[in-house]
């Protein structure tokens, strides 16, 4: 009896530990981040460094100056001919947004053919995003896009902030004339909030596609028209007597990722089209699903009036209760952290005197670089940037085709991506800023590291046990 119970003693405090260790890793609606990992990222998960930038979420962090203070807006047009070495690695960037405007996870090439960038989804990866250093606080973004194709493979265009307020195109590949627009406010679910546009293939051909964002109303555009327009006074909620509009600063994002995945819910599988074909002819030639962006414009407005100006570099929250347009100011504070050790509550933690920002540069060029061709017809040399993160637990080196050319490996990626979990009874999709099916490599690595040790302690006690 008594070594039973010493046994049993061992295995509840192993399993005890191990309930800790994954709570502290999670964050949510009712569960916020520890002080140790004090952000919580844009997919639920607790951390440093990076997870405290790129849309950390601050209703789920530690507190409300946790995340690091975001980057004005800034006025910018961008032409993505030649652009993958100008790219930040997301999974490396520690704020300074001097080194690049837009920052990428996953598989991108540059597309000589059309003097655009490749987003690629190679064989059962997570997909890839686009996203800007810098947060838009009302303004014009304008993108110049090719969408995917096929069922599951779905493209998305997004300004998403750090308080959950969306502002959406969804491009499904299964129908490929119509332009799936959202928003949300604070990630409440509206399943009513959607409206389509139609329009003409969005694969073959390029569109402009326009979200004009102002304090009182939002207009959807394809190519100059108006498909369609929200006003603010729409979403007035008597209950909770608030506008549930999108009014926080939103970073842009642009991504592909696979909504068919098997591992989705059953209505996100149905909304994107079905389960994705990952030995669907793109697959084997060129190597991977992909979208292509030509062009980004953005136009900053002023913010609004009623803004507390305490400096012009950084929008930052300051109530951990409300997340409004009036919970946020403009200051002067730091954007960078030092280390990925950083946060918001001491962007210099881990630093040394040697630690310095320039020292762990961000930009793609410090990834590995691979020749490759891409073209819905003949081949053509373009180049290719990393297609997972340094820490990613999966490479992507490049392989050979028949004919000598390279091409982008189809080998797994750990690449974030926007994906929605939906609700089987309805079929409907239920967020756009849920976790990749393919998680992070950070955490990814992080919850295997803290696997690894749950299992040896676990092992540990079977020993003991047998001993005793």
């Amino acid at each position: 009896m008594t070594v039973a119970n010493t046994w049993l003693i061992c295995l509840v405090s192993v399993f005890s530990f191990i309930l800790r260790v994954e709570a502290s890793t999670f964050c949510n609606a009712t569960q916020a981040c520890p002080e140790d990992k004090p952000c919580c990222s844009q997919y639920g998960q607790c951390g440093t460094g990076q997870y405290c930038l790129n849309n950390c979420d601050v209703r789920y962090s530690f507190s409300h100056d946790s995340c690091m203070p975001i980057p004005v807006c800034k006025s910018s047009s961008t032409k993505f001919k030649d652009y993958s070495s100008k790219l930040g690695n997301a999974d490396i960037f520690l704020g300074n947004v001097s080194e690049a405007d837009w920052l990428y996870t996953g598989a991108v090439l540059d597309y000589d053919d059309e003097e655009s960038l490749i987003l690629a989804m190679p064989k059962n990866s997570g997909g890839t995003v686009l996203s800007s250093t810098r947060a838009v606080w009302y303004g014009k973004v304008s993108a110049k896009i090719k969408t995917s194709h096929l069922g599951g493979v779905v493209t998305g265009f997004i300004l998403y902030s750090g308080a959950g307020d969306e502002i959406d195109y969804e491009f499904v590949g299964a129908d490929l004339e119509t332009a799936q627009t959202n928003f949300y406010w604070e990630s409440v679910l509206n399943y009513t909030n959607s409206v389509n546009i139609s329009t003409t293939d969005t694969f073959e051909n390029y569109h402009t596609y326009e979200l004009d964002w102002h304090e009182d109303y939002v207009t959807w555009s394809i190519d100059g028209v108006v498909g369609r327009t929200l006003y603010k006074n729409q979403t007035y909620n008597a209950t909770t007597k608030s506008y549930q509009y999108p009014q926080t600063p939103s970073k842009v994002d642009i991504s592909i990722w696979p909504g068919g995945n098997s591992t989705n819910a059953p209505g996100t599988i149905a909304w994107s089209g079905g389960e994705i074909d990952w030995n669907a002819a793109d697959i084997n030639d060129p190597g991977y699903y992909y979208a292509i962006i030509n062009e980004i414009n953005i136009t900053c407005y002023d913010p609004p009036s009623t803004a507390k100006k305490n400096g012009t570099s950084a929008y930052v929250y300051t109530s951990s209760n409300e997340f409004l347009a009036k919970d946020i100011a403009i200051t002067d504070d730091e954007v960078m952290m030092d280390t990925d050790e950083g946060s918001g509550l001491d962007p210099h933690k881990g630093a040394t005197t040697s630690s310095t920002q320039k020292t762990s540069s961000s930009t793609s060029t410090s990834s590995s670089k691979t020749s490759s061709d891409h073209s819905t017809s003949t081949k053509k040399n373009s180049k290719s940037s990393s297609t997972a993160s340094s820490s990613s637990s999966s490479s992507s080196s490049s392989g050979t085709t028949k004919n000598g050319d390279k091409a982008v490996s189809t080998t797994s990626t750990s690449a974030t991506s926007h994906i929605k979990t939906a609700s089987s009874e309805s079929g409907s999709v239920s967020s756009s800023a849920s976790a990749s099916s393919s998680s992070s490599s950070m955490s990814g690595n992080n919850m295997g590291a803290n696997a690894i040790a749950n299992w040896r302690l676990t092992a540990l006690c079977f020993i003991l046990g047998y001993i005793l």
